[in-house]
């Protein structure tokens, strides 16, 4: 007979759990989902614990009983259990958010779109690895630990209060140009860890983006691979789930959150373009996918292997220290060399291309290669200003300018969603010296269809590519060569790997550059080092034009000479004289309210509660609006604690929001944001 009483967490900011009485039927048991009451709700739940006595001090009448059970088998054990409490603690969120976020939230199963061997060429590389990617992929699986979890303290550190020292984690970077073959020592890795009877997780920035490497994944592992991200449906994300589950899939590719896969034997977890911001979760819990992969390679004794073309500031400050195995590789594959790289004043110029630009298009098509060109805004024009009176137009919900979408007619917030008609006349003054500035990808469309109406052009942002399937056929169409000219957003800057591509051109660097962020560099830096590895990668003529109105900034000018190292001695250099991460740790509190002076009163208590506990290494930045202080109608402000060291600052927080919760105010909503990866 099964255990009469279980403990359940559910998906909402609670630091606790629930006991209930087992189902009529029995079924209930621990890694299953249930329907219980709370409240005056029935609400999904997640068995954690199961127990023959009730609680001590609750009579049985007063325990309520589960409902329903959704789960014939159960869909998470012991282990995902552990991962969820670790990530409860670390980033001060409830535990039941942290299993909700790891675990499918479909509630029956369906044929998922599994690879079948007889659909799929093997994929098996015939040709050998060149000298650097042997020596890289023997080192990665080389008996020694070139650092710990502990020595690793800037990418992850352990539950506050570490119970015990933490295991010795293989740790590798394959740092190397765009085109050097990565992807290929990645899959050789996995091909040695099923060898070994062990399982992959092959972490990838976006699904959609990178859709190149989950083709590679599929066509060297068939059937044994499987995809986990969030735009399958539910239902098949959990029959994937349970393959994984029960180890019929043993390579799970996806995105941030499959980074929990319920992976056996777990031998190595794989983090490509390890640099990007989408591994980290913008909702509760705020997790980064490279510090729960880390977490669990300590748990089950894998390696962990990461690579890009531009390591992040914590992962370049550790290679540089030591703490991870830096394994290089300089040199293209497939016949191609770096670009060369050119940046350009935008100063002066009619309209959004300038005149080099535009001769090395013509130049490209005249030998019937391919063009791509970068800008990370969309929409038409994204500054509206009256000249005679000085009027902008905001949003009514945001303290965002609107961004003006020709193809809708309307001008949008990117934030909320609120939109408006675009006046005729400044609806301040009534002067017609109004209008939009600035240009968004549609603006550079309309501009490139005019200047070469003899070539072919398509645009992928997220307006042009809304419709499921868009992207790929996009890509797919560019592929064949039918495309001369594919324009977009951060779309075409990642994952594309096209032979035709000769030219790319940046329309705009400096879109990044002017966030109040300590990362902006960093991002540009990266951004346009990324989007420049699109050219050239099959033939040694690649070319780059890099517009700017900035082109001394010295991310840009570092990032057009290809220089990493340069880029990172003296951001790194920057970094350490202002106390930025990777030479401190941030904790980063907001508050939303619809009614500022809420919010004001309930982030001052925050402060003044976290000053109680700060040891005299730590500091308080703030309290202070927001960079973007309303969104959606809800007024906005923060509080950064910021420390040498995680144990500084992260106590301090729990015990301050702990304090908070027990008395907190019903019209504010905290966000906690542990190792924030923005400040806006």
């Amino acid at each position: 007979m099964a255990p009469p009483y279980f403990e359940l967490v559910f998906d909402l900011p609670l630091n606790r759990s629930y006991s209930y009485r087992g189902d009529e039927k029995g079924a209930a048991a621990v890694g299953k989902r249930v329907m219980a009451p709370f409240g005056r709700r029935e609400v999904l739940g997640f068995v954690v614990a199961e127990s023959e006595a009730p609680p001590e001090g609750v009579p049985m009448e007063a325990i309520k009983a589960i409902r329903r059970v959704v789960d014939a088998l159960p869909v998470f054990g012991k282990d995902e259990i552990e991962l969820a409490r670790w990530i409860s603690s670390y980033y001060l969120c409830g535990l039941g958010e942290a299993v909700a976020a790891m675990i499918p939230s479909g509630r029956r199963e369906v044929s998922a779109p599994a690879f079948a061997e007889e659909e799929l060429d093997t994929g098996r590389a015939d040709h050998s690895l060149s000298e650097e990617q042997s020596k890289a992929l023997d080192s990665i699986w080389s008996s020694d630990t070139a650092g710990t979890d502990s020595a690793g303290a800037s990418l992850v550190a352990p539950m506050p209060p570490p119970s015990a020292t933490p295991a010795p984690v293989s740790m590798s970077y394959l740092y190397g140009i765009t085109g050097s073959g990565k992807t290929e020592v990645f899959l050789r890795a996995a091909e040695r860890a099923l060898a070994a009877g062990k399982s992959v997780i092959y972490l990838v920035p976006e699904i959609s983006l990178t859709h190149q490497v989950v083709e590679a994944v599929a066509a060297r592992f068939g059937p044994v691979a499987a995809t986990l991200h969030s735009s399958m449906t539910p239902s098949a994300r959990l029959s994937e789930w349970n393959r994984i589950l029960a180890g019929e899939a043993r390579v799970i590719v996806g995105a941030r959150s499959a980074v929990f896969a319920p992976a056996r034997e777990l031998g190595l977890v794989i983090i490509d373009e390890e640099h990007d911001g989408s591994y980290k979760s913008g909702n509760s819990p705020r997790y980064h996918a490279r510090q729960v992969a880390l977490k669990r390679c300590a748990i089950a004794g894998a390696r962990l292997v990461m690579g890009s073309a531009t390591p992040s500031a914590e992962a370049w400050k550790l290679m540089r220290d030591g703490a991870i195995r830096r394994l290089d590789l300089t040199s293209r594959l497939s016949g191609g060399a770096p670009p060369a790289i050119r940046a350009v004043s935008l100063e002066g110029t009619n309209g959004c291309l300038t005149d080099e630009l535009k001769r090395e298009i013509r130049a490209t098509a005249q030998v019937g290669r391919q063009t791509i060109l970068f800008l990370n805004r969309r929409g038409f024009a994204y500054f509206y200003r009256c000249k005679a009176c000085g009027f902008e137009l905001a949003c009514k919900h945001c303290s965002v300018s609107l961004t003006y979408h020709k193809s809708r007619g309307r001008a949008l917030c990117h934030y909320c969603g609120y939109s408006t008609v675009v006046p005729s006349s400044c609806p301040e003054c009534g002067s017609l010296e109004a209008g939009f500035a600035g240009f968004g990808t549609e603006m550079i469309e309309e501009e490139v269809a005019r200047t070469f109406p003899d070539l072919r052009i398509r645009r992928a942002d997220a307006d042009a590519t809304s419709r499921k399937g868009a992207l790929k056929e996009t890509l797919d169409i560019f592929r064949t060569g039918a495309i001369d000219i594919l324009l977009g957003t951060q779309m075409v800057a990642k994952g594309l790997n096209f032979p035709g591509v000769r030219l790319v051109g940046v329309v705009l660097a400096d879109t990044g550059l002017h966030l109040p962020d300590f990362r902006a560099a960093e991002r540009t830096f990266s951004l346009i080092v990324q989007v420049a590895g699109r050219a050239g990668r099959y033939f040694p003529d690649g070319r780059v034009i890099v517009q700017t109105y900035r082109p001394n900034e010295e991310s840009i000018m570092r990032a057009c000479a290809l220089d990493v190292e340069g880029f990172w001695a003296a951001e790194l250099k920057q970094r350490e004289a202002l106390g930025f991460p990777p030479y401190s740790r941030l904790v980063r509190f907001v508050v939303r309210s619809r009614d500022a002076p809420t919010a004001d009163r309930v982030i001052r208590r925050l402060a003044s509660l976290c000053r109680e506990s700060l040891p005299p290494s730590a500091e308080l930045l703030g309290p202070a609006e927001c960079p973007i202080a309303v969104i959606a109608s809800n007024a906005r402000r923060q509080l950064i604690l910021r420390g040498p060291d995680m144990g500084s600052v992260h106590g301090a927080a729990r015990r301050a929001l702990a304090a908070y919760e027990a008395d907190k105010d019903r019209n504010a909503y905290v966000e906690v944001d542990v190792d924030p990866v923005s400040l806006l």
